[in-house]
Protein backbone atom coordinates (compact mmCIF):
# COMPACT_ATOMS: atom_id res chain seq x y z
CA UNK A 1 0.00 0.00 0.00
CA UNK A 2 1.11 3.66 -1.10
CA UNK A 3 0.16 7.18 -0.30
CA UNK A 4 -0.61 9.56 -2.90
CA UNK A 5 2.26 11.27 -4.09
CA UNK A 6 3.78 14.95 -3.26
CA UNK A 7 1.76 16.71 -6.04
CA UNK A 8 -1.75 15.37 -5.38
CA UNK A 9 -1.41 15.73 -1.49
CA UNK A 10 -1.96 18.49 1.01
CA UNK A 11 0.50 20.89 3.24
CA UNK A 12 1.05 18.99 6.60
CA UNK A 13 1.85 21.48 9.38
CA UNK A 14 2.94 19.59 12.69
CA UNK A 15 1.46 21.35 15.64
CA UNK A 16 -1.44 23.78 16.20
CA UNK A 17 -0.42 26.63 17.64
CA UNK A 18 0.24 30.60 16.28
CA UNK A 19 3.26 29.37 13.85
CA UNK A 20 1.58 26.31 12.78
CA UNK A 21 -2.03 28.85 12.14
CA UNK A 22 -0.65 31.14 10.52
CA UNK A 23 1.01 29.07 7.73
CA UNK A 24 -2.48 27.13 7.43
CA UNK A 25 -4.67 30.03 6.92
CA UNK A 26 -2.07 31.92 4.39
CA UNK A 27 -2.13 28.56 2.31
CA UNK A 28 -5.56 27.43 2.57
CA UNK A 29 -7.17 29.27 -0.19
CA UNK A 30 -4.68 27.85 -2.53
CA UNK A 31 -3.63 24.55 -1.50
CA UNK A 32 -5.22 21.61 0.93
CA UNK A 33 -3.91 21.71 4.25
CA UNK A 34 -3.98 19.09 7.17
CA UNK A 35 -2.53 20.04 10.70
CA UNK A 36 -1.69 17.45 13.20
CA UNK A 37 -2.24 18.54 16.83
CA UNK A 38 -1.04 15.49 19.08
CA UNK A 39 -3.75 16.41 22.10
CA UNK A 40 -6.46 18.59 21.82
CA UNK A 41 -5.96 21.61 19.38
CA UNK A 42 -6.55 24.26 22.41
CA UNK A 43 -3.17 22.88 24.05
CA UNK A 44 -0.52 24.73 21.98
CA UNK A 45 1.95 26.69 24.29
CA UNK A 46 0.65 30.10 22.13
CA UNK A 47 -2.87 29.68 24.40
CA UNK A 48 -0.41 29.88 27.04
CA UNK A 49 1.51 33.33 25.91
CA UNK A 50 0.49 36.44 28.63
CA UNK A 51 2.77 39.14 27.90
CA UNK A 52 2.32 40.19 23.85
CA UNK A 53 3.74 40.74 20.38
CA UNK A 54 5.92 43.17 19.34
CA UNK A 55 5.05 45.89 17.38
CA UNK A 56 7.11 48.93 16.11
CA UNK A 57 4.28 51.24 16.31
CA UNK A 58 4.70 54.33 18.43
CA UNK A 59 6.14 57.70 17.15
CA UNK A 60 8.24 57.46 19.87
CA UNK A 61 9.93 54.18 18.54
CA UNK A 62 11.63 52.59 15.43
CA UNK A 63 13.12 49.74 13.85
CA UNK A 64 16.55 50.68 14.72
CA UNK A 65 15.54 50.51 18.53
CA UNK A 66 14.04 47.41 18.16
CA UNK A 67 16.75 45.27 16.56
CA UNK A 68 19.29 47.23 19.16
CA UNK A 69 17.16 45.96 22.09
CA UNK A 70 17.00 42.43 20.31
CA UNK A 71 20.64 42.53 19.70
CA UNK A 72 21.49 43.81 23.37
CA UNK A 73 19.43 40.96 24.93
CA UNK A 74 20.41 38.37 22.89
CA UNK A 75 23.90 38.71 24.32
CA UNK A 76 25.73 39.09 20.57
CA UNK A 77 24.69 36.41 19.26
CA UNK A 78 21.85 38.06 17.49
CA UNK A 79 21.77 37.70 13.43
CA UNK A 80 21.02 41.41 12.55
CA UNK A 81 19.71 40.62 9.34
CA UNK A 82 16.82 38.63 10.99
CA UNK A 83 16.30 40.81 13.55
CA UNK A 84 16.05 43.58 11.15
CA UNK A 85 13.75 41.59 8.58
CA UNK A 86 11.04 40.36 11.67
CA UNK A 87 11.30 44.06 12.83
CA UNK A 88 10.40 45.66 9.75
CA UNK A 89 7.24 43.62 9.33
CA UNK A 90 6.22 43.75 12.78
CA UNK A 91 3.71 46.33 12.39
CA UNK A 92 2.16 44.75 9.62
CA UNK A 93 1.96 41.45 11.43
CA UNK A 94 0.18 42.90 13.92
CA UNK A 95 -2.03 44.45 11.91
CA UNK A 96 -2.61 40.77 10.45
CA UNK A 97 -3.42 39.81 13.46
CA UNK A 98 -6.36 42.80 14.43
CA UNK A 99 -7.65 42.22 10.33
CA UNK A 100 -8.20 38.77 11.91
CA UNK A 101 -10.46 39.54 14.59
CA UNK A 102 -8.19 38.85 17.93
CA UNK A 103 -9.85 41.19 20.95
CA UNK A 104 -6.54 43.28 21.53
CA UNK A 105 -6.60 45.87 24.62
CA UNK A 106 -7.30 49.28 22.92
CA UNK A 107 -6.17 52.86 23.63
CA UNK A 108 -7.91 55.28 21.74
CA UNK A 109 -4.81 57.58 21.91
CA UNK A 110 -2.59 54.99 20.62
CA UNK A 111 -1.29 53.36 17.49
CA UNK A 112 -3.78 51.49 15.56
CA UNK A 113 -6.36 52.12 18.37
CA UNK A 114 -4.00 49.95 20.59
CA UNK A 115 -2.79 49.31 23.97
CA UNK A 116 0.94 48.86 24.22
CA UNK A 117 2.74 47.56 27.01
CA UNK A 118 6.75 47.80 27.88
CA UNK A 119 8.52 45.05 28.65
CA UNK A 120 12.04 43.55 29.96
CA UNK A 121 14.75 44.55 27.44
CA UNK A 122 12.38 47.24 25.76
CA UNK A 123 13.34 50.67 25.36
CA UNK A 124 9.78 52.11 25.08
CA UNK A 125 5.97 50.52 25.14
CA UNK A 126 6.19 48.32 21.76
CA UNK A 127 4.06 44.93 23.17
CA UNK A 128 0.46 45.04 21.77
CA UNK A 129 -1.62 42.40 24.36
CA UNK A 130 -5.11 41.76 25.08
CA UNK A 131 -4.73 41.96 28.89
CA UNK A 132 -2.71 39.28 30.19
CA UNK A 133 -4.01 36.46 28.05
CA UNK A 134 -2.78 37.91 25.08
CA UNK A 135 -1.54 33.93 23.48
CA UNK A 136 -5.01 32.63 24.42
CA UNK A 137 -7.04 35.46 22.99
CA UNK A 138 -4.89 35.27 19.26
CA UNK A 139 -4.88 31.46 19.61
CA UNK A 140 -8.40 31.17 19.99
CA UNK A 141 -9.38 33.61 17.39
CA UNK A 142 -7.22 32.24 14.63
CA UNK A 143 -8.16 28.40 15.90
CA UNK A 144 -11.95 29.27 15.07
CA UNK A 145 -10.81 30.83 11.66
CA UNK A 146 -9.09 27.17 11.06
CA UNK A 147 -11.79 25.34 11.90
CA UNK A 148 -14.22 27.50 9.10
CA UNK A 149 -11.90 27.33 6.45
CA UNK A 150 -13.38 24.43 3.80
CA UNK A 151 -9.59 23.82 3.21
CA UNK A 152 -8.13 23.08 6.32
CA UNK A 153 -8.00 19.69 7.88
CA UNK A 154 -7.78 20.04 11.67
CA UNK A 155 -6.78 16.34 13.16
CA UNK A 156 -6.72 16.18 17.00
CA UNK A 157 -4.76 13.17 19.14
CA UNK A 158 -2.15 12.95 15.71
CA UNK A 159 1.44 12.84 16.68
CA UNK A 160 4.15 12.61 14.07
CA UNK A 161 6.27 9.84 14.31
CA UNK A 162 9.09 10.73 11.73
CA UNK A 163 9.64 12.57 8.52
CA UNK A 164 9.50 10.38 5.27
CA UNK A 165 12.56 11.09 3.17
CA UNK A 166 14.47 10.00 0.21
CA UNK A 167 15.98 7.08 2.55
CA UNK A 168 12.54 5.62 2.45
CA UNK A 169 11.99 5.92 -1.06
CA UNK A 170 14.38 4.78 -1.72
CA UNK A 171 15.99 7.17 -4.16
CA UNK A 172 19.30 8.33 -5.27
CA UNK A 173 19.27 11.84 -5.37
CA UNK A 174 20.04 14.60 -2.24
CA UNK A 175 17.87 13.76 0.54
CA UNK A 176 14.79 15.85 0.95
CA UNK A 177 11.31 15.03 2.45
CA UNK A 178 8.04 13.40 0.91
CA UNK A 179 5.51 13.57 4.27
CA UNK A 180 5.37 12.23 7.49
CA UNK A 181 4.47 9.00 9.50
CA UNK A 182 1.90 9.98 12.39
CA UNK A 183 0.06 8.14 14.89
CA UNK A 184 -3.51 8.32 15.12
CA UNK A 185 -3.71 7.94 19.06
CA UNK A 186 -7.05 6.99 19.54
CA UNK A 187 -6.88 4.46 16.62
CA UNK A 188 -3.80 3.51 17.44
CA UNK A 189 -2.45 3.01 14.03
CA UNK A 190 0.33 4.62 12.54
CA UNK A 191 -0.64 6.21 9.03
CA UNK A 192 1.62 7.55 5.97
CA UNK A 193 0.70 10.94 5.07
CA UNK A 194 2.59 12.01 1.74
CA UNK A 195 3.06 15.80 1.83
CA UNK A 196 3.93 18.51 -0.91
CA UNK A 197 5.49 19.90 2.03
CA UNK A 198 5.94 19.69 5.81
CA UNK A 199 6.21 22.08 8.54
CA UNK A 200 7.49 21.21 11.98
CA UNK A 201 5.58 23.58 14.73
CA UNK A 202 5.78 21.68 17.69
CA UNK A 203 7.09 24.56 19.64
CA UNK A 204 10.43 23.80 22.25
CA UNK A 205 11.40 21.40 24.34
CA UNK A 206 10.75 22.75 27.50
CA UNK A 207 9.79 19.57 28.84
CA UNK A 208 13.44 17.94 29.11
CA UNK A 209 13.16 19.51 32.70
CA UNK A 210 11.45 19.28 35.62
CA UNK A 211 10.20 22.72 35.81
CA UNK A 212 8.42 24.45 33.22
CA UNK A 213 6.18 27.03 32.05
CA UNK A 214 5.09 24.84 29.02
CA UNK A 215 2.50 23.06 28.51
CA UNK A 216 2.74 18.99 27.75
CA UNK A 217 3.08 19.43 24.45
CA UNK A 218 6.57 21.06 24.30
CA UNK A 219 8.48 17.95 24.07
CA UNK A 220 10.72 18.66 21.43
CA UNK A 221 9.06 16.34 18.37
CA UNK A 222 10.27 18.77 15.37
CA UNK A 223 13.77 19.05 16.51
CA UNK A 224 14.04 15.99 17.48
CA UNK A 225 12.58 14.70 13.74
CA UNK A 226 14.55 17.56 11.83
CA UNK A 227 17.93 16.24 13.57
CA UNK A 228 16.94 12.52 12.63
CA UNK A 229 16.07 13.64 9.37
CA UNK A 230 20.04 15.00 8.73
CA UNK A 231 18.87 18.84 9.47
CA UNK A 232 21.53 21.01 11.47
CA UNK A 233 20.36 22.64 14.72
CA UNK A 234 21.92 25.55 16.19
CA UNK A 235 21.94 27.24 19.96
CA UNK A 236 20.73 24.32 21.70
CA UNK A 237 22.73 25.38 24.51
CA UNK A 238 20.50 28.27 25.35
CA UNK A 239 17.82 27.65 27.45
CA UNK A 240 16.03 31.01 28.70
CA UNK A 241 14.44 30.30 32.24
CA UNK A 242 11.86 32.59 33.24
CA UNK A 243 12.24 34.32 36.07
CA UNK A 244 8.74 34.52 37.57
CA UNK A 245 6.98 31.11 37.50
CA UNK A 246 4.23 30.75 40.25
CA UNK A 247 5.65 28.86 43.08
CA UNK A 248 3.08 26.78 45.00
CA UNK A 249 4.48 23.49 46.15
CA UNK A 250 1.38 21.63 46.93
CA UNK A 251 -0.44 22.81 43.65
CA UNK A 252 -1.62 21.14 40.70
CA UNK A 253 0.92 20.98 37.91
CA UNK A 254 -0.91 23.32 35.84
CA UNK A 255 -0.86 25.68 38.86
CA UNK A 256 3.13 24.91 39.58
CA UNK A 257 3.86 25.57 35.74
CA UNK A 258 1.93 29.19 35.64
CA UNK A 259 3.88 32.51 34.09
CA UNK A 260 4.04 35.26 36.07
CA UNK A 261 3.89 37.83 33.28
CA UNK A 262 7.22 40.17 32.39
CA UNK A 263 4.47 42.77 31.95
CA UNK A 264 3.68 43.46 35.54
CA UNK A 265 7.69 43.77 36.27
CA UNK A 266 6.97 46.40 33.30
CA UNK A 267 4.38 48.08 34.48
CA UNK A 268 6.39 48.38 38.25
CA UNK A 269 6.27 45.08 39.85
CA UNK A 270 9.58 44.63 42.65
CA UNK A 271 11.65 41.71 43.54
CA UNK A 272 11.98 40.73 46.99
CA UNK A 273 13.70 38.44 49.68
CA UNK A 274 11.42 37.75 52.48
CA UNK A 275 12.47 40.69 54.96
CA UNK A 276 10.79 42.95 51.93
CA UNK A 277 14.44 44.04 50.55
CA UNK A 278 14.35 44.90 47.12
CA UNK A 279 17.84 42.65 45.37
CA UNK A 280 17.91 43.18 42.02
CA UNK A 281 19.83 46.93 41.85
CA UNK A 282 23.12 44.55 43.05
CA UNK A 283 23.26 42.29 39.57
CA UNK A 284 21.77 45.03 37.04
CA UNK A 285 21.30 49.15 36.98
CA UNK A 286 17.94 48.01 34.89
CA UNK A 287 16.57 46.37 38.04
CA UNK A 288 13.36 44.41 37.76
CA UNK A 289 13.37 45.80 33.58
CA UNK A 290 17.33 43.57 33.09
CA UNK A 291 16.17 40.91 30.38
CA UNK A 292 15.40 37.37 31.52
CA UNK A 293 18.86 35.66 31.79
CA UNK A 294 19.95 38.31 34.45
CA UNK A 295 17.21 38.43 36.24
CA UNK A 296 16.63 34.29 36.58
CA UNK A 297 20.56 34.43 37.58
CA UNK A 298 19.79 37.18 40.22
CA UNK A 299 16.62 35.12 41.58
CA UNK A 300 18.32 32.16 41.37
CA UNK A 301 21.92 33.42 43.36
CA UNK A 302 19.74 34.83 45.70
CA UNK A 303 17.75 31.66 46.37
CA UNK A 304 21.11 30.18 46.95
CA UNK A 305 22.95 32.98 49.01
CA UNK A 306 20.07 32.52 51.38
CA UNK A 307 18.99 29.20 51.03
CA UNK A 308 15.38 30.15 49.56
CA UNK A 309 12.60 28.26 48.43
CA UNK A 310 11.35 31.67 46.38
CA UNK A 311 11.86 34.92 46.03
CA UNK A 312 8.60 37.55 45.86
CA UNK A 313 7.09 39.69 43.29
CA UNK A 314 5.21 42.47 45.10
CA UNK A 315 2.45 44.40 42.95
CA UNK A 316 0.20 46.02 45.57
CA UNK A 317 1.69 49.02 45.26
CA UNK A 318 -0.15 49.19 41.62
CA UNK A 319 -3.32 48.90 43.39
CA UNK A 320 -6.52 47.00 43.33
CA UNK A 321 -8.36 48.62 40.54
CA UNK A 322 -5.09 48.44 38.00
CA UNK A 323 -3.93 44.43 38.80
CA UNK A 324 -7.78 43.69 37.98
CA UNK A 325 -7.80 45.52 34.99
CA UNK A 326 -4.55 44.78 33.57
CA UNK A 327 -3.76 41.41 34.94
CA UNK A 328 -6.63 39.63 35.58
CA UNK A 329 -5.82 35.75 34.44
CA UNK A 330 -3.01 36.23 37.25
CA UNK A 331 -5.22 38.35 39.73
CA UNK A 332 -7.39 35.31 39.44
CA UNK A 333 -5.55 32.05 39.03
CA UNK A 334 -3.41 33.72 42.30
CA UNK A 335 -7.14 34.41 44.42
CA UNK A 336 -8.07 30.95 43.28
CA UNK A 337 -5.06 29.55 45.23
CA UNK A 338 -5.22 32.23 48.52
CA UNK A 339 -2.94 34.59 46.94
CA UNK A 340 -4.26 38.53 46.99
CA UNK A 341 -2.16 40.04 44.37
CA UNK A 342 -3.26 43.27 45.60
CA UNK A 343 -2.25 42.78 48.89
CA UNK A 344 0.46 40.23 48.77
CA UNK A 345 3.65 39.66 47.41
CA UNK A 346 3.53 36.79 44.68
CA UNK A 347 5.85 33.74 45.28
CA UNK A 348 7.86 33.40 42.33
CA UNK A 349 10.91 30.82 41.24
CA UNK A 350 12.80 30.56 37.57
CA UNK A 351 11.12 28.09 35.28
CA UNK A 352 12.18 26.62 31.80
CA UNK A 353 10.07 28.79 29.86
CA UNK A 354 11.85 29.44 25.85
CA UNK A 355 13.93 26.98 23.79
CA UNK A 356 16.33 29.87 22.04
CA UNK A 357 17.82 26.91 19.43
CA UNK A 358 16.55 24.83 17.26
CA UNK A 359 16.55 23.39 13.37
CA UNK A 360 18.16 25.98 11.08
CA UNK A 361 16.24 27.64 8.69
CA UNK A 362 16.27 30.71 6.61
CA UNK A 363 13.91 33.77 6.80
CA UNK A 364 11.67 31.87 4.91
CA UNK A 365 11.22 28.63 7.20
CA UNK A 366 13.27 26.37 5.01
CA UNK A 367 15.11 23.55 7.16
CA UNK A 368 18.36 21.47 5.03
CA UNK A 369 16.52 19.41 3.13
CA UNK A 370 13.79 20.44 0.49
CA UNK A 371 10.52 20.01 1.59
CA UNK A 372 10.64 20.58 4.91
CA UNK A 373 10.11 23.51 7.10
CA UNK A 374 10.45 24.97 11.00
CA UNK A 375 8.71 27.61 12.04
CA UNK A 376 8.02 29.05 15.19
CA UNK A 377 10.27 28.08 18.41
CA UNK A 378 10.89 24.82 16.83
CA UNK A 379 12.89 26.20 14.06
CA UNK A 380 15.90 29.05 14.66
CA UNK A 381 16.69 31.89 12.72
CA UNK A 382 19.13 33.81 14.47
CA UNK A 383 16.58 36.12 15.89
CA UNK A 384 16.75 35.14 19.63
CA UNK A 385 20.95 34.69 20.27
CA UNK A 386 21.90 33.68 23.32
CA UNK A 387 18.50 35.29 24.87
CA UNK A 388 15.16 36.19 23.13
CA UNK A 389 13.81 39.64 23.91
CA UNK A 390 10.54 38.90 25.52
CA UNK A 391 7.39 39.20 23.35
CA UNK A 392 9.90 38.47 20.02
CA UNK A 393 8.55 35.00 19.75
CA UNK A 394 4.92 35.58 18.69
CA UNK A 395 6.04 38.10 16.48
CA UNK A 396 8.66 35.93 15.10
CA UNK A 397 5.48 33.30 14.64
CA UNK A 398 3.21 35.48 12.54
CA UNK A 399 6.11 37.04 10.40
CA UNK A 400 8.18 33.32 9.36
CA UNK A 401 4.58 32.31 9.63
CA UNK A 402 3.70 34.47 6.01
CA UNK A 403 6.97 34.20 4.61
CA UNK A 404 6.69 30.58 5.31
CA UNK A 405 3.41 29.99 3.15
CA UNK A 406 4.74 32.68 0.37
CA UNK A 407 7.70 29.99 -0.32
CA UNK A 408 5.67 26.64 -0.04
CA UNK A 409 3.10 28.16 -2.67
CA UNK A 410 6.15 29.06 -4.90
CA UNK A 411 7.92 25.25 -4.61
CA UNK A 412 8.71 23.79 -8.52
CA UNK A 413 6.61 20.27 -9.02
CA UNK A 414 8.19 16.80 -7.51
CA UNK A 415 8.13 13.74 -9.29
CA UNK A 416 5.80 11.24 -7.69
CA UNK A 417 6.99 9.34 -4.99
CA UNK A 418 5.10 5.67 -3.87
CA UNK A 419 5.47 6.49 -0.06
CA UNK A 420 5.91 3.12 1.90
CA UNK A 421 3.67 2.04 4.73
CA UNK A 422 4.25 2.54 8.26
CA UNK A 423 5.74 -1.95 9.23
CA UNK A 424 5.04 -2.83 12.83
CA UNK A 425 5.72 -6.43 11.56
CA UNK A 426 8.59 -7.62 13.99
CA UNK A 427 7.39 -5.28 17.18
CA UNK A 428 4.69 -6.12 19.52
CA UNK A 429 2.69 -4.27 22.71
CA UNK A 430 4.36 -3.28 24.93
CA UNK A 431 4.34 -4.84 28.44
CA UNK A 432 4.40 -2.66 30.65
CA UNK A 433 4.37 1.83 31.08
CA UNK A 434 6.56 1.69 33.72
CA UNK A 435 10.10 2.14 32.07
CA UNK A 436 8.88 4.92 30.16
CA UNK A 437 7.35 7.16 33.45
CA UNK A 438 10.20 5.94 34.83
CA UNK A 439 12.88 7.56 32.15
CA UNK A 440 11.03 10.22 31.84
CA UNK A 441 10.82 11.43 35.42
CA UNK A 442 15.07 10.55 35.41
CA UNK A 443 15.82 12.38 32.37
CA UNK A 444 13.64 15.53 33.76
CA UNK A 445 15.48 15.84 36.96
CA UNK A 446 18.83 14.72 35.61
CA UNK A 447 18.37 17.64 32.98
CA UNK A 448 17.37 20.26 35.81
CA UNK A 449 20.01 19.21 38.25
CA UNK A 450 22.90 19.15 35.96
CA UNK A 451 22.13 21.48 32.95
CA UNK A 452 19.84 24.39 34.76
CA UNK A 453 20.72 27.99 35.08
CA UNK A 454 24.40 28.14 36.45
CA UNK A 455 26.46 24.99 34.66
CA UNK A 456 29.94 23.07 35.30
CA UNK A 457 31.79 20.91 32.67
CA UNK A 458 32.08 18.02 35.49
CA UNK A 459 28.15 18.55 35.65
CA UNK A 460 27.45 18.69 31.91
CA UNK A 461 29.39 15.35 31.31
CA UNK A 462 28.01 13.51 33.67
CA UNK A 463 24.19 14.17 32.17
CA UNK A 464 25.89 13.70 28.63
CA UNK A 465 26.55 10.01 30.05
CA UNK A 466 23.61 9.06 31.88
CA UNK A 467 21.62 10.56 28.78
CA UNK A 468 23.42 8.24 26.42
CA UNK A 469 22.37 5.34 28.78
CA UNK A 470 18.80 6.33 28.94
CA UNK A 471 19.42 6.67 25.30
CA UNK A 472 20.02 3.14 24.72
CA UNK A 473 17.09 2.04 27.04
CA UNK A 474 14.14 4.25 24.93
CA UNK A 475 16.00 3.07 21.33
CA UNK A 476 15.66 -0.64 22.37
CA UNK A 477 12.41 0.06 23.59
CA UNK A 478 11.18 1.81 20.53
CA UNK A 479 12.38 -0.88 18.29
CA UNK A 480 10.58 -3.52 20.11
CA UNK A 481 7.32 -2.44 20.91
CA UNK A 482 4.79 -0.83 19.31
CA UNK A 483 4.64 3.47 19.45
CA UNK A 484 2.64 5.55 21.68
CA UNK A 485 2.69 9.00 22.78
CA UNK A 486 4.51 8.69 25.41
CA UNK A 487 7.19 6.93 23.94
CA UNK A 488 7.58 9.21 21.16
CA UNK A 489 7.87 12.16 23.46
CA UNK A 490 10.23 10.62 25.48
CA UNK A 491 12.37 9.55 22.86
CA UNK A 492 12.24 12.88 21.15
CA UNK A 493 12.94 14.64 24.67
CA UNK A 494 16.14 12.56 24.98
CA UNK A 495 17.23 13.24 21.44
CA UNK A 496 16.78 16.92 22.77
CA UNK A 497 18.48 16.62 26.09
CA UNK A 498 21.69 15.71 23.72
CA UNK A 499 21.50 18.31 21.82
CA UNK A 500 21.29 20.43 24.78
CA UNK A 501 23.94 19.22 26.46
CA UNK A 502 26.37 18.51 23.54
CA UNK A 503 25.84 22.49 22.38
CA UNK A 504 27.01 23.60 26.25
CA UNK A 505 29.63 21.60 26.15
CA UNK A 506 30.49 22.87 22.82
CA UNK A 507 30.59 26.73 24.53
CA UNK A 508 34.07 27.56 26.67
CA UNK A 509 32.13 30.83 27.68
CA UNK A 510 29.32 32.36 29.62
CA UNK A 511 27.27 34.28 27.20
CA UNK A 512 23.30 34.90 27.32
CA UNK A 513 21.23 32.21 29.09
CA UNK A 514 24.51 30.04 29.39
CA UNK A 515 26.34 30.72 32.03
CA UNK A 516 29.61 28.28 32.77
CA UNK A 517 31.52 28.59 36.32
CA UNK A 518 34.28 26.83 34.63
CA UNK A 519 33.89 30.03 31.80
CA UNK A 520 32.38 32.57 33.58
CA UNK A 521 33.93 35.36 31.50
CA UNK A 522 32.56 36.63 27.58
CA UNK A 523 34.76 36.23 24.67
CA UNK A 524 35.54 38.90 22.86
CA UNK A 525 33.81 37.30 19.64
CA UNK A 526 31.88 34.29 19.50
CA UNK A 527 29.69 32.43 16.83
CA UNK A 528 26.32 30.15 17.15
CA UNK A 529 26.75 26.52 18.10
CA UNK A 530 25.65 24.52 15.03
CA UNK A 531 25.50 20.61 15.09
CA UNK A 532 25.67 18.41 12.47
CA UNK A 533 23.77 15.41 12.33
CA UNK A 534 25.54 11.87 10.99
CA UNK A 535 22.70 11.31 8.76
CA UNK A 536 23.88 14.57 6.87
CA UNK A 537 27.38 13.69 7.00
CA UNK A 538 26.44 10.58 4.91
Amino acid sequence: MTAAPPLDAPVVIIGAGLAGLTVALHLADTVPVVVLAKRQLDEAATAWAQGGIVGVLGSDDSIESHVRDTQEAGAGLVDEAAARFIAERSAAAVGWLVGQGVPFTTDDTGPLGLHLTREGGHAVRRIAHAADATGKAIHDQLLSLARQHPNISLRERWMAVDLITSRHVQRDEPSRVYGVYALDIDAQRVETLAARAVVLATGGAGKVYRYTTNPDTSTGDGIAMAWRAGCRVANMEFIQFHPTCLYVPNAHPQDRGFLITEALRGEGGHLKLPDGTRFMAAHDARMELAPRDIVARAIDFEMKKHGLDHVWLDATHLGEAFLIEHFPTIHARCLKLGIDIARQPIPVVPAVHFTCGGAVTDLNGRCDLPGLYAVGETGYTGLHGANRLASNSLLECVVLGQTCARDILELTPQPAAPLPAWDESQVENADEQVVIAHNWDELRLLMWNYVGIVRTTKRLERALHRIKLLRGEIDDYYGSFRVTRDLLELRNLVECAELIVRSALMRHESRGLHFSRDYPQTLPASFPTVLISKTRRR
